[in-house]
């Protein structure tokens, strides 16, 4: 993992400034010649900068995304805790953490410390820029701010603004972690149980009925306690309370909730309308969080759209388990030699 540090005032855009940000990020692969390799890879909510870690479906030695002919890029996004200025970052002025005083990071502002190190990187086309869920939000965002950057997009799981049903779903897992007294101690176990019982919550909105049913039953059907899926509930939250911070946590659900394509834009049909870059739009049919109702608007409003729904039983999760259909989806996508798509491709 790299840092990169910025020591720029940076501007947010709900009105505060931050003294400075870090940056965390991981590259693989090469530049070529012509600088014209490059894929930008966006991590969703509680991913990090290693993207050929939690997408290794996708990325790596012989695989669709393969470092020995791209260039690969993935950022941390500010507010999050594995490598970027988050709510556990100490500030610069007043020499102590950032802690219930760090500030709403929004969508934009994500792509605002992604292009501080795009710069630094020298980059000035990026071949592809993919992302599913939160890292979908990243890449519509950042294709309208700079309409010639992106050659080609790919947004799976993802819509053009967060819909009352996931806010919902985002403020009652926040209500978990609020409920937590210990959430703003200064303590490195701050939120744990708070945080265990916010990630239970969102599993269920990741998953389905149908593979609950298929992974979770009980043989047992005298049981009256002690059921498997209690069990595999608390081990989910304890698994990512021991790997991410409640504080961070707090921050990038807010962050999520934040994306709107469409403010200060003119309502998201014009916003969508003015990406210049080829677009892949990938929806799962099962999906719960983002139904794929939100990637058919996202294809209707985008001019050089594409529009395709895998068929899956692991709902949401789905972006990052299909690796096989994902692949040959956009393997189809980057063999088309038109740039222009003349009519829109629905095939669901």
């Amino acid at each position: 993992m790299n840092i990169l540090k910025s020591y720029n005032i940076f501007p947010l855009e709900c009105g505060v400034t931050l003294p400075e940000i870090s940056i965390a990020y991981h590259t693989y692969g090469e530049l070529n010649e012509s600088r014209d390799n490059v894929i930008w890879v966006f991590h969703a909510l509680t991913g990090s900068s290693d993207a050929a870690d939690w997408w290794d479906g996708l990325i790596g030695d012989g695989k669709i995304f393969d470092p020995k002919k791209y260039f690969i890029v993935c950022a941390n996004m500010l507010g999050s805790c594995y490598g970027a200025t988050n709510a556990n970052s100490l500030n610069p002025i007043t020499q102590k953490r950032y802690g219930k005083d760090f500030p709403i990071i929004t969508i934009q502002d994500v792509v605002n410390s992604h292009r501080i190190l795009q710069k630094h990187l020298n980059i000035n086309k990026i071949y592809l820029g993919i992302g599913g869920s939160m890292g979908g939000q990243q890449v519509l965002e950042w294709s309208i701010l700079d309409k010639n950057l992106f050659e080609n997009i790919i947004v799976l799981a993802a819509g053009a603004k967060m819909y009352p049903w996931a806010i919902a779903l985002n403020e009652t897992q926040r209500m978990a972690l609020e409920a937590d007294s210990t959430l703003y101690d200064d303590d490195e176990n701050a939120g744990k149980k708070g945080m265990e019982a916010a990630r239970a919550v969102g599993l269920i909105s990741y998953r389905t009925y149908e593979t609950y049913n298929k992974t979770q039953r009980d043989n047992n059907s005298e049981k009256l306690d002690n059921f498997k899926v209690t069990s595999y509930q608390r081990y989910q939250g304890l698994k990512l309370s021991n790997r991410f911070a409640a504080l961070s946590y707090l921050s990038v659900t807010k962050t999520m909730d934040s994306h709107n394509v469409g403010r200060n834009r003119g309502g998201i049909e014009a916003a969508l309308g003015s990406i210049a870059s080829k677009t892949l739009v990938i929806g799962i049919q099962s999906d719960l969080l983002f139904p794929i109702d939100e990637q058919i608007e996202l294809a209707a409003h985008i001019p050089n759209a594409q529009l395709e729904i895998i068929d899956s039983p692991y709902g949401h999760d789905g972006f990052l388990i299909e690796n096989e259909q994902i692949t040959t989806l956009i393997q189809g996508f980057l063999s088309k030699k038109i740039q222009r798509v003349a009519q829109k491709c629905f095939s669901y």
